[in-house]
């Protein structure tokens, strides 16, 4: 009798839902009724699983699409932040309810530097020039940390949620890819359309191209992760192919530097380099640029390479800081923000604003062939130079402090762990952050989901890594293998 009551409700509400379909796509010529079923499914998840939401917005990541200059002066990213916003409102409306979030993780020392940066992000808020931008800026910085950061260290606990972060974001990524290499190959393979063909699934090349490194790293280590069987193997090898293939033909050079830097950590950590050795070598390469800066600079200066598509000349303009038109754009966003944190040293101009006040501290003589005198497009590209314009000294000191204790916690973490799968993960998140911090010198996009998300969910990695499992000897066999 149970049952038969269970399919009539059935029956019954999917009438009246083909009913409330037919009436609208024939009387309205309306078809968003047919979304219905889909956000339903969401609010569910929302409710019963939502660990489920957050791999589904991993997932997403890769595919959504950017609006700006909506009517209301936002930009949103369709369909991840809405889900991410709801994700935030359901974290603060349950923890003001329950009160019982985990203390451990809490007290985690990234977790307090965390708190450091929003309060310090509040607090130039606060004092900033446009407020109603840092207030935005601000709220969307929340979305992007609470549900990757501390609605990810919860999810992360299951270790299997960890490897389904991961290839859900790769899985996506290689459609992105192959809608990219598609497009490009449509082009002839040209210099200037690996610029933009991503669009409008990532920016640029730059943005794809810093994904494409982290996910790289994922990839490469899952080729050394324990018991995969052969076919998974194979199967990570191949993705690993796509990858190498993907970054090379995105023409980010910001990646490739990225990826040898992380390389170089790396082979430091494996061969147990002592760490006042590195102190040591990067003490004195600082002391031989102090020294020779104005030989250093005059032999950048006759470096005339221009970008190509040519794999040997691209890498050659990496150091042309005479005649590329992307090197010396960055040198002038740089300037600029210098003279900002210049008129204001201790607050800065506040969160998010650099792109709407630069304009007037720009210089002639530093201007490029893309530079605008309205200085309307787009950041400092710099996560630590961005913040010394938008929120001070300390903003800088802040981010450079957050960067450094993720990068020890992981490289503590990895050498503490006992088994081998606990090491990879570990050693992958923190190679990962290393590249992407690394391609922050010369870009920023903490302030867009496409790698935020990544960003700060590598940090959630480790805090649960160091916490939960570095100290097991065995793990249960349904969730050592992805």
């Amino acid at each position: 009798m149970e049952n038969r009551t269970k399919i009539a409700w059935l029956y019954l509400i999917s009438a009246v839902f083909i009913a409330f379909s037919l009436y609208f796509v024939i009387k309205k010529d309306n078809y968003l009724i047919f979304a219905f079923p889909v956000v339903l499914a969401i609010l569910l998840l929302y409710v019963f699983s939502l660990e489920k939401v957050i791999l589904l917005i991993s997932f997403l990541i890769p595919l959504s699409v950017n609006l700006e200059n909506l009517d209301s002066g936002l930009s949103i990213s369709l369909p991840v932040e809405p889900l991410l916003f709801g994700v935030l409102l359901l974290f603060i409306s349950k923890f003001l309810y329950e009160r019982n979030y985990d203390l451990k993780i809490a007290k985690h020392r990234i977790s307090v530097i965390i708190y450091v940066m929003l309060i310090w992000m509040f607090i130039t808020t606060a004092t900033s020039e446009l407020p109603i931008v840092s207030i935005k800026y601000l709220l969307s910085r929340l979305w992007f940390v609470v549900p990757s950061y501390f609605v990810g260290t919860l999810v992360f606990k299951k270790l299997k949620n960890i490897h389904w972060f991961i290839w859900l974001y790769i899985c996506s990524l290689i459609i992105v890819i192959g809608y990219t290499i598609a497009r490009h190959a449509s082009f002839g393979f040209s210099e200037d359309s690996a610029h933009w063909v991503m669009s409008p699934l990532y920016n640029d090349h730059t943005a794809y191209g810093a994904a494409l490194a982290m996910y790289l790293i994922f990839a490469i280590a899952y080729v050394f992760y324990p018991k995969l069987r052969v076919n998974q193997r194979l199967t990570v090898m191949i993705v690993v192919g796509v990858l190498i293939m993907a970054i090379i033909l995105s023409l980010s050079r910001a990646a490739w530097i990225s990826l040898a830097a992380s390389l170089g950590v790396l082979i430091l950590v494996y061969f147990k380099i002592k760490f006042r050795w590195i102190v040591l070598a990067f003490a004195s390469v600082l002391f031989i640029f102090i020294t020779f800066q104005s030989e250093i600079i005059d032999i950048l200066e006759k470096n005339k390479q221009d970008s190509s598509t040519d794999l040997v000349e691209h890498v050659q303009s990496i150091s042309n800081i005479s005649s590329d038109a992307s090197n010396l754009e960055r040198i002038n966003r740089w300037q600029a923000a210098f003279r900002l944190f210049d008129e204001r040293p201790v607050v800065g101009w506040g969160p998010g604003t650099y792109q709407f006040v630069y304009g007037a501290f720009q210089r002639s003589k530093e201007k490029t062939i893309i530079s605008t005198n309205s200085g309307d497009r787009g950041n400092a590209h710099s996560e630590y130079i961005g913040p010394l314009s938008e929120m001070g000294l300390p903003g800088m000191l802040i981010m450079i402090f957050l960067v450094g204790t993720m990068i020890y916690t992981g490289i503590k973490t990895y050498n503490r762990a006992k088994l081998m799968e606990i090491r990879v993960i570990t050693m992958a998140a923190t190679l990962a952050l290393i590249s992407y911090f690394v391609h922050g010198f010369l870009n920023n996009f903490l302030d867009t989901d496409k790698l935020s998300i990544p960003v700060w969910g590598c940090a959630a990695i480790i805090v649960v890594m160091d916490l939960y499992y570095a100290d097991k000897e065995t793990l249960d066999e349904k969730i050592i293998t992805p």
